[in-house]
């Protein structure tokens, strides 16, 4: 007979902290598994969720309204058990507790990595409005209509009769009457 397999495992150094498995990866769970037998066994095809008008309305009887118990037990089982696991990670591997809790982020931070990269920063922003040549002046120019004068709603340039801009409180040629 061989040896049994732990004794070739090296043993932990006296003072090592080993993080405790996370709930999902537990092996073989009786809770789990007698819950997924519960549903199975009662054999329905839509369960409302816990607490909902809907299961509120279902006969005391029906096995949809346990199914929905036994889920809800379940997903509030796991849920308590990974806090506690997490809680325990937190005082015995803070760095490991940080890397699972983040892990979420990071991935999403290295999907959108790219689009973000190819964005223009503040400072490039900045350089290219300065680059912008200033803008021009409102000048009315012979042959087109009045142009409106920024900053003075109401307000339109007109060129006058010697060619020299006119600021007039309408937008009609200099000389025409209201009819």
């Amino acid at each position: 007979m061989s040896a049994p397999r732990t004794a070739q495992r090296p043993a932990a150094p006296p003072g090592a902290r080993v993080a405790p498995a996370s709930p999902e990866t537990a092996a073989h769970d009786p809770v789990a598994l007698w819950a997924s037998a519960q549903v199975t066994a009662l054999n329905v095809d839509h369960v409302p969720e816990y607490g909902s008008p809907a299961w509120c309305a279902l006969r005391a009887a029906d096995p949809r309204r346990a199914v929905a118990v036994v889920t809800a037990a379940e997903q509030w089982r796991r849920r308590t058990a990974r806090e506690a696991w997490l809680d325990r990670l937190a005082d015995d591997d803070p760095e490991e507790w940080f890397r699972i809790v983040t892990a979420d982020a990071n991935a999403y931070a290295r999907r959108i990595a790219p689009a973000l990269a190819r964005r223009p920063t503040h400072a490039e922003l900045t350089a290219r409005r300065a680059v912008r040549a200033r803008a021009r002046d409102v000048t009315a120019a012979p042959g087109w209509p009045p142009v409106a004068i920024p900053g003075r709603p109401g307000w339109w340039r007109h060129l006058g009769p010697r060619g020299e801009p006119l600021d007039l409180p309408h937008n009609r040629p200099p000389g025409e009457t209201r009819p």
